[in-house]
């Protein structure tokens, strides 16, 4: 397969944080050109199989997906699985336990809000969650939206869950090399997502990139939603100096709020190794 390929590998459904179905995002997709997809929900591989379904009514290919938390340096990081066997056991219980800190960091980050006058956040939030083992800070985001404390929520992460901020609650995620382990022995091909996202020093992301490539990690997101043009160069030059392929994704989530719609990113850059030539055995 080409690198000129519209690829789409990151995006989220209700079954996550998203807003759309497994369903709607494959037509979404499809509308918008998308030829090969991926649904990565957060710690989850729930709508793997609507996901896979619905692709094939559409017309377009499928990976299945995933995107786990973990916690690397003090820091969120999130790794994406690409081309697993969406019925792996050890997969699924590692996943299970991983969402199983979500509520009790959901339950703290009410009660910080509640400290500054802002009440009920918990189950205003649980408003707008598919799948409440997945309560997430998008979701108090829109809550925070709805009830008019912000005008979007992109000002709700800036003003309270966001490190420093009332409303933020850290959670330790699982490890690196746990969650790199769960992807590769169900067959899969682990990618560092975004990796732009991250507040690394220089020092602190080599050290990810060792450590990742050490576990068996593969690529890495160079073309995605949050990433600017420039980071595009920086990451496929990293890419290159690391020895990995190349994803692309959008990390869509909503129609009204994510970066960049399904489908509607630059190609990636030629002289990379596309991850699907890696995958090429897995896609559906």
């Amino acid at each position: 397969m080409s690198s000129i390929l519209n690829a789409d590998l990151h995006c989220h459904s209700v079954v996550s944080d998203g807003t759309l179905t497994p369903e709607e995002l494959a037509a979404r997709a499809a509308a918008n050109g998308v030829e090969l997809w991926a649904l990565t929900d957060h710690d989850e591989i729930g709508g793997q199989h609507r996901a896979a379904a619905a692709a094939r009514a559409n017309g377009i290919k499928y990976l299945t997906g995933t995107e786990i938390s973990v916690t690397f340096a003090n820091e969120t990081v999130h790794i994406v699985g690409l081309g697993f066997d969406p019925d792996d056991a050890a997969m699924s219980e590692g996943l299970y336990d991983t969402r199983g800190g979500r509520g009790k960091r959901a339950q703290e980050m009410s009660e910080q809000l509640a400290k500054v006058g802002i009440q009920g956040a918990y189950e205003g939030a649980l408003r707008f969650v598919g799948n409440p083992e997945l309560i997430s800070r998008t979701h108090f985001a829109r809550f925070l939206v709805e009830g008019g404390y912000c005008r979007d929520t992109a000002e709700v992460f800036r003003k309270y869950l966001t490190e420093g901020k009332p409303g933020y609650v850290p959670h330790r995620w699982a490890t690196l090399k746990d969650a790199v382990n769960w992807i590769t022995a169900a067959k899969g091909l682990a990618v560092i997502a975004h990796p732009g996202r991250y507040k690394f020093t220089a020092n602190e992301e080599y050290a990810l990139f060792l450590e990742f490539k050490a576990h068996g990690g593969r690529a890495i997101e160079v073309v995605t939603g949050s990433h600017t043009p420039a980071e595009y160069v920086e990451y496929a030059d990293k890419a290159l100096e690391f020895g990995f392929a190349a994803s692309r994704g959008s990390d869509f989530h909503s129609p009204g709020e994510s970066h960049c719609d399904l489908g509607k990113l630059p190609w990636l850059p030629g002289k990379l190794t596309p991850v699907w030539e890696l995958l090429e055995n897995r896609i559906q």
